[in-house]
């Protein structure tokens, strides 16, 4: 209302005043509900000695109206800190809980799932396992991680990180992973898939749910999270280190890779999953597969399968094979 039509009657009281019996203000008028807000907020005063409306200094409205809700403002700043530190200590005092009352699996759903990492990662006293399985972290979600994890490195925590090889190929990837590796962390690749993990001091693991990315589970219970944390270090130990200058490795981790193509195949997984299952984009999959064609001289799929068949290849064969 003060936007349209009272900013208009304040320009017309500026232009040369208001008359004290205009029909207007009167009870029904058009612009009765304009002229008594500008008449609340000190913008208009009558003149007995004339009746007329003269247009008053704004100053006056502003120390009246913005001062008040600049304070409250502050006030409310104030009071959603205090809130928050409050909640903060409640929220870290429950996750570190052994048995808590929700018990020792906790779900968690659609965009509540990446603050509530956020926070337990905030909360880490001492480690992080985290295995990524895919590449599809584009650069903005990389670049929040790689802050997070640093934060959690200049706590003095240790951070070991697995990927699947095909990370290799990102450049977001090679950033991130030079970015927490100078100050501390670990990082390998392997060519098997696995799912995403992220252990937390060995008391914490969260897993995809069965809806895959928008759902997590928080599992607390300490068997399971040993269980998971066995797997993590089976599945590191078998892994390459992550470098910037790892040319004398790409051709062991490219024979894996073919060594895993030709498993997928015999496997008889379609395309979609062996690409997932390898990391890469269905495109560069069938590239996979058209190399193999070329080195074994095969026309279709069936004519390699026949041939490496005939040849004893399973995918399972030593590198120096």
């Amino acid at each position: 209302m003060l936007d349209d039509d009272g900013i208009a009657l304040y320009d017309e009281a500026l232009a040369g005043g208001l008359a004290g019996d205009d029909p207007r203000f009167a009870p029904g008028g058009a612009l009765v509900e304009a002229h008594a807000l500008l008449v609340g907020l000190g913008l208009l005063t009558r003149d007995p000695r004339t009746d007329r409306w003269s247009a008053m200094d704004p100053t006056t409205a502003t120390s009246q109206v913005v001062t008040p809700l600049g304070q409250r403002g502050a006030e409310l700043l104030a009071e959603s800190s205090a809130w928050a530190r409050t909640f903060g200590s409640l929220s870290q005092a429950w996750r570190k809980a052994p048995q808590p009352a929700s018990g020792p699996v906790t779900e968690i759903r659609g965009e509540a799932i990446d603050p509530y990492i956020a926070a337990i990662v905030a909360d880490a006293e001492s480690e992080l396992l985290t295995a990524q399985p895919q590449v599809g972290r584009n650069a903005a979600a990389l670049a929040r991680a790689a802050e997070r994890d640093v934060a959690a490195l200049g706590r003095g925590l240790t951070m070991r990180t697995l990927y699947q090889h095909a990370a290799r190929r990102s450049s977001i990837t090679h950033k991130y992973v030079a970015t927490v590796t100078a100050r501390g962390a670990e990082v390998r690749t392997l060519d098997e898939f696995f799912n995403r993990l992220i252990v937390v001091d060995r008391r914490t693991a969260i897993i995809p749910g069965r809806e895959g990315h928008t759902v997590a589970l928080a599992i607390r219970e300490p068997s399971l999270v040993a269980y998971l944390v066995d797997m993590f270090e089976r599945h590191w130990e078998r892994a390459r280190a992550f470098t910037n200058n790892e040319t004398s490795m790409l051709k062991d981790i490219a024979a894996e890779q073919r060594a895993m193509t030709i498993r997928m195949l015999i496997e008889g997984h379609a395309d979609p999953v062996s690409a997932k299952r390898l990391g890469v984009s269905p495109r560069t999959y069938a590239g996979y597969v058209a190399d193999l064609k070329e080195e074994f001289e095969a026309q279709t799929r069936f004519q390699l399968g026949y041939t490496m068949g005939q040849r004893g290849v399973s995918g399972h064969e030593r590198p120096a094979d």
